[in-house]
């Protein structure tokens, strides 16, 4: 196993680079590098910039429109993104329904919501978790009921982020009750716009609106938007849920906050000198530097193995990503100690030049720090990742 990049990576990484820095746009660059809130137009505008370049969907075969990228490759091209400051590609359309319609879908699902991903013309988002099952998902009970050539969908998501963009929600519902919970659930594409459905906001500690309940009151669904079989949801539910632990990781952009955080522990001041030249404190961002470094080549250790599909190593490089996303947040707010407390709306919305703290780089850290609360949540949390790690990779 060589984890070292060979001649042809290296020329690609430079040719990312090279793309990145004349097409990102500045003012979505400085959003990003500052932990300001991006709007649903800024999020467009780069995904539609990348669409350009034929480079929206780095983990697509060629047939259906992606790069047929190598591991390698995507893995430079994300860590070169972080670095330079890009927006996300949200991975709701393109990183996570985009792969079960690919691998269980027909081909008329194929022909018509692809395409429509990659333009960026549908926003999609998650129906997975419910009130009472989150962690326990197969506990879950929105209810589809066949009628003819529609399915009756009735009950509540929750936690559904951004849908109050969307235009597609792909849901795991249970169409039958009468047998193991995990064989009961289908997999369903439900148009936003449908009658009976309810977007109601709830907005997080940091006041900004990312997450919300979605409730469905007899919305009829057309049966042609099951993805493969009645029943068999909870497999290709597994399957998605495979490719969005592998991306949590996001190593490059760990990496592009140690170097913030570094920063700013070199500006502020602790009895007179550098907090960074702190003993204690320097200890602590070595210690994670070290972790992130032991992150990042276990995540180059699964690259190498390119199976093409994720395993339950997935769940390894979601703990330890998002304790280190967590981590990171935890000293930038250690670092800027009182100039993190005030909390300025206007100035993360971008509405004002600069914050009424006087420090533009802590403002934000403080929301950005309660916001990574939830990183060791979503996805399926860290400690039912452990069980998985347990009894898949350890066998016990």
């Amino acid at each position: 196993m060589d984890l070292n990049y060979t001649a042809e990576d290296l020329a690609f990484r430079d040719e990312v680079r090279t793309y990145l820095e004349a097409n990102l746009p500045q003012d979505l660059q400085q959003k990003v590098l500052n932990h300001k809130r991006l709007s649903r137009e800024d999020f467009v505008r780069w995904h539609k910039i990348l669409a350009k370049q034929g480079w929206v969907a780095t983990g697509w075969p060629a047939e259906y429109g992606g790069t047929g990228w190598t591991a390698t490759q995507r893995h430079i091209f994300e860590e070169e993104c972080a670095r330079a400051g890009t927006p996300a590609i949200l991975p709701f359309g393109v990183n996570m329904v985009a792969p079960v319609i690919m691998a269980f879908g027909n081909q008329t699902q194929k022909d018509y919501y692809l395409p429509r991903i990659l333009s960026c013309e549908d926003w999609w988002c998650q129906g997975y978790s419910e009130p009472g099952s989150g962690s326990d998902l197969a506990s879950l009970k929105t209810r589809a009921e066949r009628e003819g050539d529609h399915y009756i969908v009735n009950g509540q998501k929750t936690w559904t982020t951004l849908a109050q963009h969307a235009d597609m929600i792909f849901c795991l519902v249970r169409t039958d009750t009468g047998v193991r919970k995990q064989e009961g659930i289908s997999f369903l594409l439900i148009d936003m716009k449908t009658p009976g459905i309810t977007v109601r906001p709830i907005i997080m500690l940091d006041e900004d609106h990312e997450v919300n309940e979605v409730f469905f009151d007899n919305v009829k669904v057309p049966v042609e938007n099951l993805i493969g079989e009645e029943n068999k949801g909870w497999t290709y539910a597994k399957y998605l849920l495979g490719h969005e632990r592998t991306n949590i990781a996001a190593v490059g952009r760990a990496k592009r906050e140690l170097q913030f955080l570094k920063r700013i522990a070199a500006k502020h001041q602790k009895n007179g000198l550098p907090l960074i030249d702190d003993a204690v404190y320097a200890s602590k961002v070595a210690s994670l530097e070290v972790e992130l470094m032991a992150l990042e080549i276990t995540v180059l250790r699964v690259i190498s193995q390119d199976s093409g599909r994720p395993g339950p190593e997935a769940s390894l490089l979601k703990i330890k990503g998002t304790e280190i996303q967590q981590r990171l947040t935890e000293l930038m707010v250690e670092a800027v100690g009182p100039y993190g407390l005030p909390f300025d709306p206007a100035f993360l919305e971008g509405e004002t030049e600069h914050s009424i703290v006087g420090d533009d780089d802590a403002a934000p850290l403080a929301p950005y720090y309660f916001n990574f609360r939830k990183t060791s949540i979503y996805g399926g949390s860290n400690e039912i990742q452990k069980n998985i790690i347990t009894q898949m990779i350890l066998g016990l």
